[in-house]
């Protein structure tokens, strides 16, 4: 069964590594150093939930529910327009400390969230869990479905605390105003590019 368990791990990393806004997010708190902890194991349980939850038979209800999967694509891409709007806001304040330093009082309810919303209002998330993962661990005997999708669930969290720890590691250097503006800008125009992305399929799926 390990075979699985590295097949899953594998295919967990090849799906999560290209960069979204959930990786966008917890490089973010982990350069401000704030709940950076707290943020990568948020994402790993939603992870978890949704990689069960498609390994196991979840992805029929998104095959057969187009207006769902058009809710969660329109209400993502309002939300990564949202949030992309207040990043380049803040690359291009006049005193970016002074926003940062505000940024970082911000409450721990607001930042999960903000991270509940980047997460489960991101259709990528459930075309990966759910059609991905789900069609190929959906064909796996019991047994070794179970070992597939710890395999993928190892994969998020190896992921998610390497890139905050990373971050937060960091952080000394990329905390200087000029930096903050760089970091900021390069999230504002991620947000928007998946949230551009996002609306061209919308337009094609009312076709």
């Amino acid at each position: 069964m390990l075979s699985v368990y590295f097949q899953g791990f594998a295919l967990g990393v090849a799906l999560i590594l290209p960069l979204g806004p959930q990786n966008a997010f917890v490089l973010n708190q982990g350069v401000r150093q704030q709940y950076h902890l707290m943020t990568a194991t948020l994402c790993t349980l939603s992870d978890i939930i949704l990689i069960s939850a498609g390994v196991f038979g979840g992805s029929a209800l998104l095959n057969q529910s187009p207006l769902l999967l058009n809710l969660v694509t329109w209400g993502g891409v309002a939300f990564l327009l949202w949030y992309g709007w207040g990043a380049l806001r803040t690359a291009i304040s006049a005193d970016i400390s002074l926003v940062s330093t505000q940024l970082k009082q911000q409450s721990r309810w607001r930042i999960i969230a903000t991270l509940v919303a980047v997460t489960w209002l991101n259709p990528h998330v459930y075309l990966d869990t759910f059609v991905v993962l789900g069609s190929l661990g959906g064909q796996l005997p019991a047994e070794a479905r179970r070992w597939f999708a710890l395999g993928t669930a190892s994969a998020s969290f190896f992921w998610f605390f390497s890139l905050a720890l990373l971050a937060a590691w960091l952080s000394p250097r990329l905390s200087t105003p000029g930096a903050q503006r760089i970091i900021n800008l390069f999230v504002g125009v991620v947000m928007w590019f998946i949230a551009l992305k996002l609306a061209l399929q919308g337009f094609a799926g009312l076709h």
